[in-house]
């Protein structure tokens, strides 16, 4: 059988399969079950904030064969209650854990930053790409080459954990972006955040389906658009990437490593797939490299580009 096995930034995934921010919360037992049942590299816990935030009232996604929409608005009990979650996962941590941070200012990234660096996580994602919270807080900072900076510097200044920075793709150059966070000390970038917002309508009703009436889309959908991005990025950035958006396979997968993925965030595909779904990509992975007599998957990283 092939190595599936990845490093990024240091840390050591056995396989590059992680799953994804906001999928399965952050209690201890939803992770530790996850990792366990779905054989994975490694998990992202939902974004962490501060102080407890409400989120926004369902309906609050929805999905097709060919997108998911959601506006669950980044809900979480705070910092406090993370803290206690995450000590119970690290007890039981079978593989690298990715804590997920989020805040409404750049000051208060930089505290969540310090707080959670407490736990020791293996690496620290710095959530500044949500698109369904503008009504709060205005254009996310991934938007801004100089706020995403900005936020890199302050969060690296918290920390002695690696930090990875979540990108947006809606954005008119994400590669400069990515250089600003990669020259202001980023140790790796999350390639992307969801695409939008977008809108469903109820024709009936004349209204929109979600109460938030607008929130971010992934799934299927959007993955020639990641997969593009993700290219153009690995192409000007030398640290790694966490390749995030419409992967649902396993041959999918292997697409975004030949971008230049080091890691696949994978969350959507639960809604197709449930948990076996992470099984079942590790499997078509491996095979698929058995078949071209790959031993090492680190191989296929960037090979789009050689």
């Amino acid at each position: 059988m092939a190595d599936l096995s990845v490093t990024f930034a240091g840390v050591h995934f056995t396989n590059p399969i992680v799953l994804a921010s906001g999928i399965m919360g952050i209690t201890a037992n939803s992770l530790i079950h996850v990792a366990h049942k779905g054989k994975l590299g490694g998990v992202t816990t939902k974004s962490i904030w501060l102080t407890p935030h409400q989120g926004h009232k369902n309906p609050v996604m929805l999905g097709t064969e060919h997108y998911f929409i959601n506006a669950v608005g980044v809900p979480d009990a705070g910092i406090e209650k993370a803290k206690e979650e995450l000590r119970i996962y690290k007890e039981n941590k079978s593989v690298p854990l990715i804590a997920n941070v989020i805040a409404s200012s750049e000051t208060d990234y930089g505290m969540i930053t310090e707080a959670i660096t407490e736990l020791e996580p293996d690496l620290i994602e710095v959530n500044i790409s949500c698109p369904n919270i503008e009504d709060e807080f205005g254009k996310p900072l991934a938007c801004s080459r100089v706020k995403a900076a900005e936020v890199t510097k302050i969060c690296k200044s918290k920390t002695h954990i690696p930090v990875v920075i979540k990108m947006s793709p809606n954005v008119e150059n994400p590669v400069e972006i990515a250089q600003a966070c990669e020259d202001a000390g980023a140790d790796g970038l999350c390639c992307f955040n969801t695409f939008g917002p977008g809108m469903l309508i109820d024709l009936e009703s004349r209204m929109p389906i979600l109460a938030n009436k607008v929130g971010g889309v992934s799934g299927p959908g959007i993955k020639p658009l990641v997969l593009k991005m993700v290219n153009d990025i690995y192409k000007a950035v030398k640290i790694p990437i966490i390749g995030t958006g419409g992967v649902l396979t396993g041959k999918d997968a292997l697409e975004m490593m030949m971008c230049g993925a080091t890691l696949v965030g994978v969350g959507t595909m639960i809604y197709y797939y449930d948990i076996q779904g992470f099984v079942d990509m590790a499997i078509e992975m491996n095979d698929w490299l058995d078949e071209h007599n790959i031993k090492n998957i680190t191989e296929i990283i960037g090979a789009l580009n050689r």
